[in-house]
This record gives C-alpha cells, structure tokens and sequence, in this order.
C-alpha cells in the first residue's frame, strides 16, 4: 500500500533564483498524481526535492509522518528506500544486461541470495513485458523498452512511492499510450503511490487520479483530475489546451491586457473540451477502491486549491 506525501509552505531557490515558493500540496495514498508546467518550472527539481536529493529554502515534506527536509543522512536513506525512481532516460548502465541492470539494487541494498534476486528480476520484468529480454544490452532495445526496464529496476525494492520524471520524453506517441497503460496497470497492482512529471497532455487526461500545475513559481493549482480538466483557471486552460492564448509566453512576459484581450477571442470561440474518460486497468486486473478518493468526489470537494499566478 503506497504512503500519502504532505507538503507545506516548500520553497526551493538556487542562488538568487526562486525556482517555486510556498507549494503545498498532498499526494493521496495509492492514487496516480501528475505534475504539470511549462518548460523551466521545476517539475524536475519539485521530483528531487521530495525524494531528499535536494533541499528547500523552506518548508517540510512529510513522508509517512517524518520531515525528510530534517532528517540526519542515515534516516533520510531509510526512508529513501520507500521511492522507486523512473529517470527521463532510464538511467541503464551501458555495459549491464537487463538483467544486471535490474538486479543491482537487490544487490546493491539486500543481502539476498542470487536464486532469489533472479525470481524478484524475472517478475518484475514479466510485469513490465520483458521477459525474453534478459540478455540485451541497453544500446540494443528501443527507447521504449529502455523505459521499461528502468521502470522495472524501480519496482524491484517493492516502493511504496514511484516518481516518474518526465517518462513520456523521446517516446513516439503508440509508445506513449502502451507506457500510460501499463502504469495505470502498475498502479492497479501494486498500490503504491505514483507521481508523474510530464507535459505530455494527453497522458494528463487519461491516467492521473489527480493534477496539479506548476507556473510562475508558484502551484496554481493541484486537486482531483476532474477539478482540473474542467477549470476556468486561465492558465490551466491553456496549458490542457495548448493554446497561444493566455498567461503562458515563450518567456513568460504576457503583460495583463494582452492576456485579456487573448482570453476574450478564445471565450467567442466556444467553452473549453469536456472531460475525457479516465484510462482504466487491462482486464483482468482489478484496481482496489479508494474510498477517501471515492467519498472525496462525490462530496465535491477539492483537495487543494491555490489562488492563480
């Protein structure tokens, strides 16, 4: 079962340069979380704060009840071990196999014996359709598997959190929709609870339980996925719409009557798409309810809700 991540008033700068201020937020235990934002936002850096590679200005970062913005070293990498982390591009060592690849955490970290570290490494890889693969170094495979088997190396410490940065990138869009499903089949599984970082819309729609949108160093928005997708936030719909039109600029210098006059021509033109169905688990597997999440919508109420930039 995953562990709900609360975080309050966290506030990340390098130097001079405010990257995101006074972000609260909390991710739901076992739900699928997406973290939206244009380019330069830190989404990225947003991923390595939670897991304790950086750390904020201000704030905390509570993972199952412990601030890891205040823990020593050793218990920051007991804690560690509850996340499994999927990098942008993998991050397979070139000169291992699959196999290798995947089994070196367990080597790494546990002291398990060989014959149990290959049963661990075969299911996870079986869960991720690599079987048959074992052998392939990572210059052999496509970039889609190479996702894969670094998804696999995430899962095979059993997390209770996985963090996905930006798992979409260099992926053609067939590869993008097996990779959605198969994290919604994941999520289905095991439990856990799953932050994506991405800016892939589409993926957006269809996977997360919940969204949230970084822009302007600040957290517009993060709620329920339903609450998102049909916000009148300008710039939520803009961001969900790919549109020229609204506060998001190439530099993100769109002064306040530019943005007015570019709301107005897109409100004659129609309201905004409706909601999308949500992608569901491959038959077979059986998501298990989530009845905060359940009891949460049918009240209409919204998680978190900051005021836009």
């Amino acid at each position: 079962m995953g562990v709900e991540i609360c975080v309050e008033g966290l506030t990340k700068s390098f130097g001079h340069q405010v990257i995101w201020q006074d972000v609260s937020l909390t991710l739901p235990a076992g739900e699928v979380s997406v973290m939206l934002g244009p380019s330069g936002t830190g989404k990225s850096v947003f991923l390595k704060t939670l897991v304790g590679l950086l750390k904020p200005e201000r704030g905390s970062v509570r993972v199952a009840g412990r601030d890891i913005t205040r823990l020593r070293e050793h218990d920051l990498y007991e804690v560690r071990k509850l996340f499994g982390v999927l990098f942008q591009d993998g991050a397979l060592f070139g000169s291992m196999n699959l196999y290798d690849n995947i089994a070196f955490p367990l080597r790494e970290h546990t002291r398990k014996s060989e014959s149990e570290i290959r049963r661990i490494v075969l299911e996870k890889m079986d869960m991720v359709g690599l079987i048959g693969a074992e052998g392939k170094l990572p210059g052999e495979i496509s970039g889609g598997m190479r996702k894969r088997a670094g998804l696999a190396r995430a899962l095979v410490l059993d997390p209770e959190i996985i963090l996905f940065d930006e798992p979409d990138s260099g992926l053609d869009p067939v590869r993008v929709a097996y990779l959605n499903q198969l994290i919604v089949d994941l999520n289905a599984q095991i439990d856990a609870t799953f932050l994506i970082v991405t800016h892939d819309i589409a993926s957006a729609r269809q996977v997360p339980d919940n969204i949230g949108l970084l822009f302007r160093r600040e957290l517009v928005m993060f709620g329920p996925r339903e609450d998102l997708l049909t916000s009148n936030e300008p710039v939520v719909r803009q961001f969900l719409n790919g549109r020229m039109q609204g506060p998001i600029g190439m530099a993100e210098e769109k002064d306040a009557a530019q943005v007015q006059q570019e709301l107005a021509q897109i409100d004659e033109r129609g309201p905004a798409e409706g909601l999308p169905p949500r992608l569901l688990p491959s038959p077979g597997i059986t998501r298990p309810p989530r009845w905060e999440a359940i009891a949460r919508r049918e009240a209409g109420l919204r998680w978190e809700e900051v005021s836009g930039a």
